[in-house]
């Protein structure tokens, strides 16, 4: 090889380094931080990265997502939050993550984060009202968890000769003292008594579940939070092994076995976190973007599933369901 191409074959290669540097530095980071753990969640990351997508941003491309999961465990998401901030997130997402959104905000006043939430952001802290959320943070509140009363009145609809109402409820979650004011409520209402069961662990649902199912004529209703939509499975095979009748809060239960459920489209308000965070990116301040609320709600019946209980679907509740899985 001649010496001029030598040295231009070096040129070429050292303009190229910088070149691509400079290419992967353009790739702006989005910080994914969530108490759970990636594989029940995977449906949904993929509906925060089409909602990215759709907005202009493609993960590995112009942007690059750095995902946190504290695997269950939420004495880590401070440490986790940390480490996003380290690493130069320009945008933190905690979608239907309470306390990582929690964590988040605790963590930094300066980096914009964009939650999705079950209960009430005020209530929580999170923003300083719905229309103007001040601050740094803003996001979506899919209020599954003022849908308790009407939960319960779907599973009296379809069970009204149930001897034995119970709520599974996370006692770590940040809406419990919410939840256990709509359950007092709405049993008031129709006139129930409505025991309150608690799991906190994988041992402690199956313990609490199965001493409950022992009595015959027992129905569930499960709680909103992101601790049990982890554990959807684990949930739906009890529910199955005991003939329990139970209503989910999302449709995800029902999809794979769950007998109802009642409430917002879960995958959208990831899809709507994805856009959001673009929205952001591209110049907007959480502090002037309102939470959004949903506006529809999602009602399915597994027909597969009552049919395997023995459980004649009344033809009102079937008229009312969005969906109906045969």
């Amino acid at each position: 090889m001649k010496r001029r191409e030598f040295v231009t074959l070096l040129g070429g290669a050292a303009v190229a380094r910088p070149l691509t540097a400079r290419a992967q530095q353009r790739r702006t980071t989005v910080g994914f931080l969530h108490s759970a753990s990636p594989d029940p969640n995977v449906n949904f990351v993929a509906a925060f990265r089409k909602g990215l997508s759709e907005t202009g941003y493609v993960d590995g491309q112009n942007v690059v997502i750095e995902f946190r999961w504290a695997e269950g465990r939420d004495d880590r998401l401070a440490e986790l939050a940390a480490d996003l901030i380290r690493y130069g997130a320009a945008v933190i997402a905690t979608p239907a993550s309470t306390p990582a959104a929690l964590a988040a905000k605790a963590a930094t006043s300066t980096i914009p984060i964009v939650f999705t939430t079950g209960g009430d952001p005020v209530a929580l802290g999170l923003v300083a009202s719905l229309n103007r959320p001040g601050g740094n943070v803003t996001g979506i509140t899919f209020m599954t968890v003022e849908l308790t009363a009407k939960r319960l009145g779907l599973l009296h609809d379809l069970v009204p000769s149930a001897r034995r109402f119970a709520a599974l409820v996370n006692p770590n979650s940040p809406f419990l003292q919410s939840i256990r004011q709509d359950l007092q409520s709405a049993a008031l209402n129709l006139g129930l008594q409505v025991e309150t069961l608690y799991g906190g662990t994988n041992r402690e649902i199956d313990a609490t579940l199965t001493k409950f199912a022992q009595e015959p004529g027992s129905v569930l209703l499960m709680t909103p939070d992101a601790f049990f939509t982890n554990r959807r499975a684990q949930l739906v095979t009890l529910a199955a092994r005991y003939a329990m009748p139970a209503i989910y809060p999302i449709r995800e239960f029902t999809d794979i076995g769950g007998l109802m459920s009642y409430g917002p489209n879960f995958a959208d308000a990831y899809r709507q976190a994805g856009i959001y965070t673009v929205r952001i990116l591209k110049g907007e301040k959480p502090a002037d973007l309102p939470v959004m609320q949903p506006t529809t709600f999602e009602f399915v019946i597994n027909q597969q599933t009552a049919r395997l209980l023995g459980i004649a679907v009344p033809p009102t509740l079937l008229a009312l369901a969005d969906e109906v899985i045969e």
